[in-house]
């Protein structure tokens, strides 16, 4: 797929220490965490050996050993509990095609992170993108066998997962933002060809060719499904697309999940077996995920949950953010906006229309055949222009 922190001035128990810093480049593991949640388990697929065969594929970590100084979950008024679920998109660059930055260093790394957050009434959901270039003050983490990792100051957003995986990028992300979490996800990089594929592709709407041949892509414009290679090297790509900027990379980003999930929910793919199956298999192949969504019919539950807000309130938008006054070429968090998004999400309120500009929503993407005809018809000169940036159509 959500927000909520402190108002400067009015500490509370759960506040951040202090706020990030953004920065600019490529993530996309997290966004795929969306259309999974839409999809796990939506049938009644669920054959002995097929729910033990999905189990067996998810890989279960339990963090909780190493967080510490948990902000507290705020009270709220509703049917169920609000859900935030952060979602982290695990890159080793060690595949083939993987490393289209043709950065350095081996090892896995995070280039996604994305908090989901589902309301209390179930009537909205957020998928709020955090730049892996964002420039943070690190806390202190520990590694599994309990060792502390010193935190460090003005560093980016990425390097905890880097140095200590999923459970120092939680550390970090509570610590900043106040908001407690309630799950997380991370996606390997290496699933998502497959996840397309089992779906038959996942249309998109391109203005311009894209052409890259440093890196050996080459995308013809229009509207159409694509999959497979062309798929991968479409949401990876940020060098000769829209403004060239890792924002604009992650609006593409956001817009081919929110199509990905509009395809998996309408276009037949929950009444064919064979496409269901196999993507379930590729999606719970991809998964690390914590001990409360271990097994399928847990994921299952949650899936139809947001399946049943709508996908047109499903939104996606990036934490605001400008450019970091020491280094443009990264990102700091806008303040006092970014500190509003979080304490919306920790008190599950409504983003108002000046906190979400630039939204891309899951069920009316301009110029793709999947609007969902349900949403208002238009869209914000704000809204245009953040797709323009990541090279969609408008």
């Amino acid at each position: 797929m959500s927000d909520a922190v402190p108002e400067r001035g009015q500490p509370d128990a759960g506040a951040p220490r202090r706020r990030g810093r953004v920065r600019k480049r490529h993530t996309i593991g997290k966004v795929l965490l969306a259309t999974t949640l839409v999809l796990v388990m939506a049938t009644g697929l669920g054959t002995v050996w097929l729910y033990r065969h999905l189990n067996g594929n998810l890989n279960v970590l339990d963090p909780t050993a190493q967080l510490s100084n948990r902000p507290d979950k705020v009270k709220v008024e509703g049917p169920q509990e609000p859900l935030n679920i952060l979602v982290m998109g695990s890159d080793s660059r060690d595949c083939a095609g993987c490393n289209i930055d043709n950065l350095t260093g081996g090892g896995q790394r995070s280039d996604t992170t994305i908090l989901f957050h589902l309301s209390a009434d179930r009537e909205r959901a957020y998928g709020i993108s955090i730049p892996r270039d964002s420039m943070v003050d690190r806390p202190d983490c520990k590694t599994e066998d309990g060792e502390t990792i010193p935190g460090a100051d003005n560093v980016m957003w990425n390097e905890a997962f880097g140095l200590g995986g999923p459970a120092c990028t939680i550390q970090q992300f509570e610590q900043l933002t106040g908001v407690r979490l309630d799950h997380f996800v991370v996606v390997d990089f290496e699933g998502f060809q497959g996840m397309v594929d089992a779906i038959g592709g996942v249309e998109v709407c391109i203005p311009e060719p894209i052409v890259d041949p440093a890196h050996g892509i080459n995308i013809e414009a229009g509207t159409r499904k694509i999959k497979g290679k062309e798929a991968l090297n479409y949401v990876r790509e940020r060098y000769v697309v829209g403004n060239g900027s890792d924002i604009g990379r992650m609006k593409r980003q956001q817009a081919f999940i929110g199509s990905m999930a509009h395809q998996v929910v309408t276009a037949g793919t929950l009444a064919r077996p064979d496409h269901l199956v196999g993507f379930l298999n590729s999606a719970t192949k991809s998964l690390t995920v914590d001990p409360g969504l271990q097994d399928v019919w847990k994921l299952a539950k949650l899936g139809v949950e947001f399946k049943g807000i709508g996908l047109d309130k499903i939104q996606f938008i990036t934490i605001p953010n400008i450019p970091d006054p020491a280094d443009p070429n990264r990102l700091v968090w806008k303040d006092p906006q970014a500190e509003q998004v979080w304490q919306k999400v920790a008190r599950d309120e409504p983003l108002t229309k000046k906190l979400s500009d630039g939204v891309i929503s899951a069920g009316n993407l301009p110029g793709s055949g999947s609007s969902s005809g349900s949403g208002s018809g238009t869209t914000s000169e704000a809204d245009k222009q953040a797709l323009e940036d990541a090279g969609l159509c408008t």
